[in-house]
Formats: C-alpha cells, structure tokens, sequence
C-alpha cells in the first residue's frame, strides 16, 4: 500500500513539474547564452553558442504551445541550451587564454 502511495504521489510531483513554464530553465539558458558572448563565444565558439541559441528558440517555440507536454520539452531544451552555452563558454576562456599567452 506503501509503495502505490509512492508512487501515486511520484506521479503528481513529477506531472506538476511538467504542467508549469521553465521560467528558471529558460532565464539560466539566456544568462548563460549572454554570459558565452560575453566569453567570446561568437569569435572562438560559434557553433556552440549557435546550437545554444538553436535550442532556446526551440524551447521559446514549445512554450508557445502551452501544455504540460510542451512544457517539458521546453524544458529539456532550455538545459540542452545552457549545457550548449557552458560548453561555448569553456570553449572560448580556453581559446582566449591561448591567445594571449602566445
């Protein structure tokens, strides 16, 4: 009985997360993409910050739909975006410091 509880209320915790907009997700997605340019991104990471852009548009796209599905997708998309930038960040300290120790 113990366990269908668990379960029952896994459920609604994990269905309650999905049903609201990422706001955190999506504002950690664009200070990292902002924090990326700020890198240099643009100049030693391109591709890395264009994916992260790619993929904040895609989780824009999806909370335009406005259902709990949608949300989640958003989401994981808005984490892939900030994972994208981080890399692009990293990327571009490291080309920078390159740079100028040469």
């Amino acid at each position: 009985m113990q366990q269908v509880a668990a379960g029952a209320l896994i459920a609604v915790l994990v269905a309650g997360c999905a049903s609201a907009p990422p706001v955190q997700e999506m504002s950690d997605a664009r200070q990292a993409i902002a924090a990326a340019k700020d890198a240099g991104a643009v100049q030693y990471a391109s591709s890395q910050l264009r994916e992260a852009q790619d993929l904040l548009a895609t989780a824009q796209t999806y909370l335009e739909q406005a259902n709990a599905n949608a949300y989640w997708n958003a989401r994981e998309s808005a984490i892939q975006a900030k994972e994208a930038a981080f890399d692009a960040l990293l990327k571009s300290r490291t080309a920078r410091e390159q740079a100028t120790s040469r």
